[in-house]
């Protein structure tokens, strides 16, 4: 902004807190990075010198969105991703909070890269931006991190990521360790014995591609596991991205027990199957892999109807060119997401199967929850960190244009239908669009 207002004043909006269930037309007062006061179907008198007025012409203000798995870069990988650049292409997607991965070089293990990549995103990103630690040391899978330093220099959870912890002593033990500090462990579940070598969903399809497969077993039976010893323990556990009917089932199994274990989804596994891989197309390369169209209809039926799925992630794992310019068995896995995260969701809203609040809920106040952070609403003396959007607007993916420094979408030249207008965090626009 040109300008720094001690107030700015949001009119003619479409209010959407997901937690209540808000959907109206309204007016926000913004004070001082904080959400002031909110009016439901009425107009702020005329401001002063000192306020700035935005006309939000019917669009929708909602929470920022937040994003719990994103590949930031920093350290040892600054070619592909830094945590400056992930922050721009975050807030033109609307999103405004973001938790980073410990997958980087090297290994975020020890409290001294925790407290770097807290430091670095103070002084490069625009938006908030937290990391996640490893749970295991060097992700060998052995020895523990050191869970409660890790906790207290700013880890909001932990995680081994796409490495497997086949040890079931060693993940109960983490399990008991975390509870001790309330901390939040996060997986992401394959068993490599049965999919080490799958580069796609195993079915009829890598059959006909010549494909090895992974198959949907393999998810099912690591989840059965880590739950089974969450039942033991009575931690703090979330499935970072379940893609099979299967896997629904043990997560309706789990949450009956009330067990503490949440879900996410890649919005990829939402929005696409295994026959967008096509004539072996790389961008479609992912994890987990895009499984059946059946498995693809059962996830936005229990992201609709049910509690079952918590959280929708964008999975960004930006890859460069030479990483996807190879055989499909040889290329990289991944795609970038965070610039069409929002607009590759509202279909499922725009097709009529879920409200905007649910929706929403799924990309603000439910990550906010889990991950203890205190935003994900539109509601007085919350951070206005908040998202100014059309749902309206068609548009065109190009990856030419992305922001991303790398543009390997799994959604290229896809119609999408859903533009943020603007961003906001602690009450400072970042982002307009042109």
């Amino acid at each position: 902004m040109d300008k720094r207002y001690s107030n700015i004043v949001f009119h003619n909006a479409r209010l959407i807190d997901p937690l209540t269930n808000l959907d109206k037309m309204g007016s926000l007062l913004v004070t001082d990075g904080i959400i002031n006061d909110i009016k439901i179907g009425e107009l702020y008198p005329k401001s002063d010198n000192e306020s700035k007025v935005i006309d939000c012409k019917g669009n929708v203000l909602s929470p920022g969105l937040i994003d719990m798995w994103v590949f930031a870069g920093e350290p040892g990988y600054e070619h592909i991703e830094t945590l400056e650049g992930v922050s721009h292409a975050a807030a033109s997607g609307g999103i405004t909070t973001l938790v980073c991965r410990p997958d980087t070089n090297p290994i975020i293990d020890d409290v001294a890269l925790v407290d770097y990549i807290e430091r670095r995103a103070k002084e490069k990103s625009l938006i908030n931006i937290h990391p996640i630690a490893a749970l295991t040391k060097g992700f060998k899978g052995i020895e523990m991190t050191e869970i409660g330093l890790l906790s207290e220099a700013g880890a909001l959870a932990f995680s081994d990521g796409y490495n497997e912890i086949k040890n079931a002593r060693v993940m109960r033990n983490a399990l008991i360790y975390a509870k001790n500090f309330d901390a939040l462990i996060m997986q992401h579940n394959q068993n490599k014995d049965l999919s080490d070598h799958g580069v796609m969903n195993e079915g009829k399809v890598s059959l006909r591609l010549g494909l090895p497969g992974s198959p949907a077993a393999s998810e099912i039976i690591s989840l059965e596991r880590d739950l089974r010893l969450l039942e033991l323990t009575k931690s703090r556990y979330h499935a970072l991205s379940i893609s099979t009917r299967g896997s629904l089932d043990v997560i309706k199994k789990a949450k009956e027990l009330q067990l503490n274990v949440t879900t996410g989804i890649s919005i990829n596994n939402l929005m696409l199957n295994e026959n967008d891989i096509g004539a072996y197309r790389t961008f479609h390369k992912l994890r987990p892999p895009l499984r059946t169209e059946e498995d693809r209809v059962s996830m936005v039926e229990a992201l609709s109807n049910s509690d079952l799925l918590d959280v929708i992630i964008s999975s960004h794992d930006p890859q460069d060119t030479e990483t996807k310019r190879r055989p499909f068995i040889e290329a990289g896995y991944g795609a970038v997401g965070l610039e069409t995260l929002l607009p590759a969701a509202l279909s499922i809203y725009q097709e009529n199967l879920i409200s905007l609040p649910k929706l929403l809920e799924k990309m603000t106040i439910n990550p906010a929850k889990i991950l203890k952070l205190d935003t994900g609403r539109i509601a007085k003396g919350y951070p206005a960190d908040i998202v100014l959007f059309n749902p309206d607007t068609p548009w065109v993916v190009i990856a030419e244009n992305l922001i991303s420094k790398c543009r390997n979408t799994a959604f290229e030249k896809k119609k999408m239908q859903g533009k943020v207008v603007m961003t906001m965090v602690n009450g400072k626009i970042i982002y307009e669009a042109k």
